[in-house]
């Protein structure tokens, strides 16, 4: 299916543990059913904590924020969001994405220092959890599991 125009910027509004604030996102979506208010996120959350990418949301137009407004996930997609924090400054941000990436997870990257993953619900979470363990304790990074499917629940 082309994408091309068939895309919308999703507007999610949310507290923020990282951050410590109130904040908001945009996101990228596929119109599923707009009718419905039906859409499937086309993006990595790089704030937003409890939903992951493939999730089916329902969202409206709101005329406070004057844009589509989430308003719950309908449908889990099963993927799973991990935001991972480079604490070492001689390793390269870009290092550490190519090891998830060879183990099947996307990423994209905010800044040279921090980035959030995609966990899809096919991989075994098991092996990424280990990896990311390991580098945690290396002090290499931190990270923290907004949005583990049950899936990735062990």
């Amino acid at each position: 299916m082309d994408v091309g125009d068939n895309r919308v910027k999703i507007l999610f509004r949310f507290y923020s543990d990282v951050l410590e604030e109130e904040t908001v996102e945009t996101m990228w979506a596929i119109v599923m059913d707009q009718e419905k208010g039906l859409y499937k996120i086309d993006s990595i959350p790089f704030y937003a904590p409890l939903v992951a990418s493939n999730d089916i949301v329902f969202a409206e137009y709101d005329e406070k924020e004057l844009m589509l407004t989430y308003r719950n996930t309908i449908e889990y997609s099963g993927n799973s969001t991990v935001w991972v924090v480079v604490m070492d400054d001689s390793v390269e941000v870009n290092i550490i994405r190519e090891i998830f990436k060879s183990m099947g997870c996307v990423s994209e990257k905010i800044n040279d220092a921090y980035f959030a993953m995609e966990i899809p619900a096919i991989i075994d979470y098991k092996i990424i959890k280990q990896e990311l363990g390991k580098l945690e304790k290396e002090e290499i990074i931190g990270y923290s599991e907004p949005c583990l499917s049950t899936h990735h629940q062990f």
